[in-house]
């Protein structure tokens, strides 16, 4: 299942691995196939989302910017 109703084409489906919690953020650790993708959000979305260990969820992956340095 993708989102369709969202203009974002790097959809990544996966589940909730690990969430550490903040007073006013959280970082949201989703397990997917292709890796894992970090989310930081606010821990009210957190909560108004129900979101556990183990969730099933889409990561929305949106950057207008992508930078690169040399190794």
């Amino acid at each position: 299942m993708s989102i369709q109703a969202i203009n974002v084409r790097n959809q990544f489906k996966g589940k909730v691995r690990e969430i550490i919690r903040g007073d006013v953020v959280s970082e949201v650790d989703v397990e997917t196939p292709w890796g894992i993708v970090t989310s930081v959000i606010t821990t009210r979305s957190v909560d108004d989302l129900g979101l556990t260990v183990g969730s099933d969820v889409v990561a929305l992956v949106k950057s207008t910017e992508v930078s690169i340095a040399k190794l």
